[in-house]
């Protein structure tokens, strides 16, 4: 890996942003940009990144991700889809009205190197520096910045998608294998509700007790199964 300064907000998409959110309530990567700039420096991360091999995404845009991925209470897909898709994102990362993007599987592996090289807290600490500096947090102050708040609440996320998605795989392939047995079995308009779509095309509960409600929903659903 080759540390870059970050592309500065491509034009185009600035003046989009601009136009669409005019007279609005500045979105928060948007905010996170202007007031914070260029907030995780590649540097920060090199020492988990191999010298040599193909060119990756920057490290330090992957941190600002996994950030709004936490805050927005998104999976690894669904904040990938976000990086593609968001024009606020577009620009807090500095991204072409083009650009496409990344596989979603990047944030794990970015995550994985992170963790296996102690720089979890890198992250946290650079953040809670620069609010300091603009003067957003006062001293003696508690801020939630720890790095495995952070970690946790995203690998959650992640494990009830995947629970969600283990389920929804096993309905479609009963249906196609013994669909009279499901169709005794089983609750189909509520199984529907539930499975009819992709687990990463809806928003995770916000809170966790919701979460928690929904991951024993997935765990009885599967028990037939």
């Amino acid at each position: 890996m080759e540390p870059r300064s970050w592309p500065e907000p491509d034009p185009v998409v600035a003046r989009a942003v601009r136009a669409k959110n005019y007279g609005r309530q500045v979105l928060l990567p948007v905010a996170v940009r202007d007031r914070l700039g260029e907030l995780f420096p590649d540097e920060e991360f090199a020492e988990a990144f191999g010298a040599t091999g193909p060119a990756g995404w920057s490290p330090g845009r992957l941190a600002l991700v996994t950030v709004f991925q936490m805050a927005e209470k998104l999976t690894y897909r669904q904040a990938a889809e976000a990086v593609r898709d968001q024009l606020s994102w577009a620009y807090a990362l500095g991204l072409e009205l083009t650009d496409t993007g990344f596989d979603f599987t990047v944030l794990s592996q970015f995550r994985t190197r992170v963790v296996e090289h102690h720089l979890e807290g890198e992250g946290p600490d650079l953040l809670l520096e620069r609010l300091t500096e603009q003067g957003l947090v006062g001293a003696g102050g508690k801020q939630r910045t720890d790095s495995a708040h952070i970690v946790s609440a995203v690998r959650d996320l992640n494990r009830l998608e995947l629970a969600g998605e283990s389920v929804r795989a096993a309905v479609e392939a009963l249906t196609v294998a013994a669909p009279h047995w499901v169709a005794g079995v089983l609750d189909v308009p509520g199984w529907s509700r539930r499975y009819d779509t992709r687990i990463d095309t809806w928003g995770m509960p916000s809170s966790a007790t919701k979460r928690d409600q929904l991951a024993l929903t997935y765990a009885r659903d599967g028990l037939p199964c």
